[in-house]
């Protein structure tokens, strides 16, 4: 049965799954984005960071509205992609000694969340309409349109100065 509970036998099974996964990944950026918002030097950087723990603390309230719209318990399942990221971002994090470059690899891996947030959060919509739950769809759409907004938001702050400075 592999590192699931229950197998995932139909795509209303998918699609509780993967809603617990990023249940579990947006509260483990909640429980991480203050270290970052601490740790970044530059203040556009660390608004960036800010803003969006605040966003996240939002997108989980959301979630559990989705969770308890489609009649399910409010809970996570591990998700190791989300973990994975989070480690590999705390390797080279520590790694760097210099506050731009890290600024440059926290930035780095808040887009490399950012994507994997926006595909589960795609999914998660394609999954919801196909089963008849434009309700959810909508709460969950919102949800994406901040991810990719975030993403851009972060695309700009690295060309504008935040990888500049890291050179």
């Amino acid at each position: 049965m592999g590192l699931f509970f229950k197998p995932i036998k139909t795509l209303d099974d998918l699609f509780v799954h993967t809603l617990q996964d990023i249940y579990y990944a947006e509260n483990q950026i909640v429980k991480n984005l203050p270290t970052m918002v601490e740790t970044a030097s530059d203040p556009e950087l660390k608004a960036a960071f800010q803003l969006h723990l605040t966003e996240t603390e939002e997108q989980v309230r959301r979630l559990e509205q989705v969770f308890q719209m489609h009649d399910q318990p409010v809970k996570g399942v591990t998700c190791q992609a989300m973990d994975g990221i989070i480690a590999e971002a705390k390797d080279i994090i520590s790694d760097c000694d210099d506050a731009e470059v890290c600024d440059a690899a926290m930035l780095s891996a808040a887009q490399a969340i950012e994507h994997y947030e926006i595909t589960r959060y795609g999914s998660l919509i394609s999954y919801a309409m196909q089963l008849g739950r434009s309700d959810c769809a909508a709460i969950l759409r919102q949800t994406l349109e901040e991810e990719k907004s975030a993403d851009k938001k972060l695309t700009r702050i690295a060309g504008k100065s935040v990888n500049e400075h890291a050179v």
